[in-house]
């Protein structure tokens, strides 16, 4: 098979986990209002949105060894990965575990605009084009849609997390 077809799954992949993180930003920052402005429960709840990104690049990278396994050697890796800046970009939102990475929330999203960049060129390639392929339109939009729940289900376990967190340290 083609190199091409296997650079375009890792590029779907990259899709389902990354792409619909601006919305969910964009979601939390409505309902929160001004970040910064805010203190108390919404402050701190859009203070884990970084967080929540890293734990989407965690389950990435989670995948991506997966995928190796189990010969992690070099000459593996570089056979395999088709997108090495797009795939080293990616993995690069565990940094946001980093509290000093993590401080400034719209770091997490200015990273995440790489990756939805791919859907919004497909969707202007298909409204400009009359001859794109439809398919890769639906694929792309069925991914972003996972990728929206994803993100959400990532913040909401940081925000289950930090509310445990809180509570067991309250009743210390």
């Amino acid at each position: 098979m083609d190199n091409s077809f296997f650079a375009y799954l890792q590029q779907l992949e990259l899709i389902a986990f990354f792409s619909g993180y601006p919305l969910v930003y964009a979601i939390i920052l409505f309902f929160t209002g001004k970040p910064g402005a805010v203190r108390g429960f919404s402050g701190r709840i859009f203070k884990l949105l970084p967080f929540a990104y890293a734990l989407t690049g965690t389950l990435y990278l989670g995948l991506q060894l997966r995928n190796l396994y189990p010969d992690y050697t070099i000459e593996n890796i570089r056979s395999s990965v088709q997108q090495p800046l797009l795939i080293t970009w990616a993995i690069l939102s565990i940094l946001f575990w980093i509290p000093a990475f993590s401080k400034r929330p719209i770091f997490s999203l200015l990273h995440s605009f790489v990756f939805f960049y791919f859907i919004m060129k497909d969707l202007f390639v298909q409204l400009l084009s009359s001859s794109a392929d439809k398919n890769i339109l639906r694929n792309d939009m069925k991914l972003y849609t996972d990728s929206l729940l994803l993100n959400l289900g990532t913040f909401g376990l940081m925000v289950l997390f930090s509310f445990l967190y809180m509570k067991y340290k309250r009743n210390n």
